[in-house]
């Protein structure tokens, strides 16, 4: 019989975004493998759900920069140590550097230590952290190009690379959004019946709002006939460019902002394109996967995780990026198109691939404890 584990994730909370869905997956996956779960953050709305699939929540605000964190150390090293934990998993770089420092002069029964590269970091001393896991695992080709790259004195066996997936039955062709859901959406935003384009993600400068409203310019003046959604909640640390976002878009007569949803599946699947305009490039790319994977097209810049995952599923949605006139140009192209998008079925970047490897890896570095 395997030998059961604990483990820990670690991250600063439990809100919402890829890094918190993903945590959430595999704390599902080790419960359901009788594995015991214990998750470390600040909370956030995501708790409840996390519990409700049997892990242990502790609240710790282990995401909090300043030195006042390093209070938090002692306490970290109490728990695993109470906790027995075989696994400690850091997600971000501050709850990383507390693990490194908790896990100093442990003893022999120290956890193994795990880091996941979400994010393309900016490459100093504070980022390096990510990379002093026993296992470094990367989300994406660009996250591990990006590492070797950045920090050529780590061995390249130490990292693993793991696609964030998702789940096919949530995410099909087949899903049909509920009918009355699809008529009082519409009207909440008073949307009528015209085609939908999608901008998600959170109000944040990185994610290219900006250039979408110059897209629906584009459109507009081309005639076609589109309204644009964007849908995110407000970054409580970015106030002022969510109020700048919001005054550029009441000038924009065919954009509507919807705030924060929880049912950006069947807004993705009933929206006619998904587009992807970070400006910066991103590590994977998860509403993406999830848009292609319902068979909604998507059109994005051709950088980062983005142009991978459109690079296997949907190449004729990479635009060069910041190229305005070519992403209107695609995008009236598909709006226009009388032919069903062809994407290429995802077997690659499913959600039962990355629990398998991701439990197999705990397994691994677990049992040599």
């Amino acid at each position: 019989m395997p030998r059961l584990l604990t483990v820990a994730q670690i991250l600063p909370e439990m809100h919402s975004g890829g890094v918190e869905k993903g945590t959430l997956e595999v704390a599902r996956a080790l419960v359901e493998a009788g594995h015991r779960s214990i998750v470390i953050s600040a909370g956030g709305r995501m708790v409840e759900a996390l519990q409700g699939a049997g892990s242990e929540h502790i609240a710790m605000p282990v995401g909090r920069k300043g030195p006042t964190t390093l209070a938090l150390i002692p306490k970290l090293r109490t728990l695993l140590r109470d906790n027995q934990v075989n696994v400690l998993h850091a997600r971000s770089r501050v709850p990383a550097w507390l693990s490194v420092l908790a896990l100093k002069r442990f003893g022999p029964q120290r956890p193994a230590f795990l880091t996941t590269v979400h994010g393309l970091y900016s490459v100093n001393r504070f980022s390096k952290v990510m990379t002093r896991g026993d296992r470094v695992v990367c989300v994406s080709q660009t996250v591990q190009q990006y590492v070797l790259a950045n920090y050529p004195d780590v061995e390249p066996s130490r990292l693993e690379l793991i696609y964030r997936g998702v789940e096919p039955t949530d995410y099909s062709p087949s899903f049909e959004a509920d009918a009355d859901w699809v008529r009082e959406f519409r009207q909440q935003y008073q949307l009528g019946s015209a085609p939908l384009i999608l901008l998600p993600g959170r109000l944040t400068r990185l994610k290219g709002h900006m250039d979408f409203l110059k897209v629906m310019e584009g459109l507009q003046a081309a005639g076609s006939p589109a309204i644009g959604l964007i849908v995110g909640g407000e970054d409580p640390r970015r106030a002022g460019y969510a109020q700048e976002l919001r005054e550029a878009v009441e000038r924009s007569p065919n954009v509507v902002m919807t705030g924060h949803r929880t049912d950006l599946r069947e807004i993705m699947s009933i929206s006619s394109v998904v587009l992807s305009l970070s400006n910066k490039p991103e590590s994977f790319g998860r509403t993406v996967l999830e848009a292609l994977s319902l068979g909604t097209p998507v059109i994005g810049y051709d950088h980062g995780g983005v142009g991978e995952i459109l690079g296997h599923l949907f190449p004729e949605g990479r635009v060069p990026v910041g190229d305005i006139a070519s992403l209107v140009e695609t995008l009236r192209a598909q709006l226009n198109s009388a032919e069903a998008v062809s994407i290429t079925p995802n077997t690659l970047f499913t959600l039962n691939q990355m629990l398998a490897q991701t439990l197999k890896l705990y397994d691994s570095v677990g049992r040599a404890q």
